[in-house]
């Protein structure tokens, strides 16, 4: 057993630990962003990106893939805080988590065996054009000034070409770094991660939403949480999928479903959202 865990977690430390901080990184502002879309303050968002990643690394039944706060699932959320508050969407991820779990247990995740290639393909580029059109307000509009574009075409360069130089540092962190380095020495006039909303200064603490345990409440939250449990699950399913494939290995769809109800009840105890599996930070990873 002992073989087993350092095969697992100690095999590849270096390449481990790099990809962890770019993923770390990269999710910090869409964590916010999220956070911002969903009408809760940005520590929600911060806060369930953490325990839902750290949750599925342990439990859930794909190694490699990221899970955190995501857009899809931040939209089925704007009614709900809007109408009632954060802490029935707390109360909803809870519920949620459940859901996941009672699928996981009945083996629900083995459905994604019919799903067809091609739907497959079309989630994959229709995530990608989605996340095109979702940056291109930050060149846009207020934000259009050369030095954005002076930033944006240095940052293309460093992520292309540094690995033709050498492949032992990921080069969207050489990226990160370097350019923040810039930035920050020049005082350059650019919009920045706290622009987007105020970090935490605190860690996540353990709590149990504020709302009454009865059949109204129930009532309410039911109908958020299933979908939530649905969205996440499905398109945590078809993130495994995509994953499977690009390191040719197999994945147990049920554990995951288990995983990603463990995460979702965890954020929701430590004042996070509901979230699931991410298919641009799993392939960063």
């Amino acid at each position: 057993m002992l073989a087993n865990i350092r095969q697992d977690w100690f095999s590849n430390f270096k390449g481990d630990s790099l990809a962890g901080i770019v993923v770390a990184l990269a999710l910090i502002p869409e964590a916010i962003a999220f956070s911002i879309i969903a009408g809760v303050d940005p520590k929600v968002g911060l806060y369930a990106s953490f325990c839902i990643a750290v949750v599925t690394a342990f439990v859930g039944g794909r190694p490699g893939m990221i899970s955190a706060a995501t857009g899809a699932m931040a939209l089925l959320m704007v009614t709900l805080v809007k109408e009632h508050g954060l802490e029935y969407l707390l109360a909803a991820t809870l519920l949620t988590g459940v859901f996941q779990i009672i699928a996981g247990i009945l083996k629900l995740g083995a459905l994604m065996r019919f799903v067809s290639r091609s739907v497959v393909t079309g989630f994959v580029n229709a995530l990608a054009i989605l996340i095109f059109l979702a940056q291109l307000p930050e060149i846009t509009g207020q934000n259009a000034t050369l030095p954005v574009y002076i930033m944006l075409a240095a940052g293309l360069g460093i992520i292309y070409l540094f690995p033709l130089l050498t492949k032992a540092v990921p080069s969207p962190l050489v990226c990160i770094i370097v350019l923040t380095g810039i930035a920050m020495y020049l005082g350059m006039d650019i919009r920045t991660v706290g622009d987007m909303g105020e970090l935490p200064d605190s860690l996540p603490v353990f709590l149990w939403p504020d709302v009454p345990l009865n059949f109204e409440t129930l009532q309410i939250i039911f109908p958020y949480s299933i979908t939530l449990a649905v969205v996440g699950l499905l398109e945590s399913m078809m993130t495994a999928t995509i994953v499977d494939d690009l390191t040719d290995t197999p994945s147990n769809k049920n554990r995951e479903c288990i995983g990603q109800g463990t995460a979702n009840i965890g954020s929701g105890l430590l004042g996070g959202m509901a979230g699931c599996a991410m298919i641009g930070q799993s392939v960063i990873n």
